[in-house]
């Protein structure tokens, strides 16, 4: 009797969400539309088919995913299924230092100036 959850091809978006790298399968798509996901090199529209043996990298969550698919499943399972699905070859999380900016407590609302620099360094991932 064949596995029911495993297939030959699978949607790249409905595979990214069984397998759990993302949470939704609308997420899936919207990446898929963005250009943030790739298949063997190529761009990936979310029906794009994948196969036992390719490469998919997704850029997901601020962070670079380059999995190989070892197992094509349609419906998302458990964590332990989901990750005898794919081959992990992302690099790993490098944790910065970033530069700490905490209002001292007890000296109020911050200036304009203050407020203006806050900013600069959200928008440069400092906070």
């Amino acid at each position: 009797m064949t596995d029911p959850l495993a297939a030959d091809v699978t949607r790249i978006d409905r595979w990214l969400c069984a397998v759990r790298l993302v949470k939704t399968r609308p997420l899936a798509t919207g990446l898929c539309d963005g250009g943030h996901v790739l298949v063997n090199g190529l761009s990936a529209k979310p029906s794009t088919k994948v196969r036992a043996g390719d490469r998919v990298e997704a850029f997901i969550a601020e962070r670079q995913r380059i999995v190989e698919v070892v197992r094509t499943i349609e419906s998302r399972v458990g964590a332990p299924v989901a990750a005898g699905c794919y081959v992990d070859y992302s690099p790993p999380i490098v944790e910065e230092d970033r530069p700490a900016m905490t209002p001292v407590r007890g000296e109020g609302r911050p200036s304009k100036r203050q407020r203006r620099e806050f900013d600069r360094v959200r928008r440069a991932g400092g906070a």
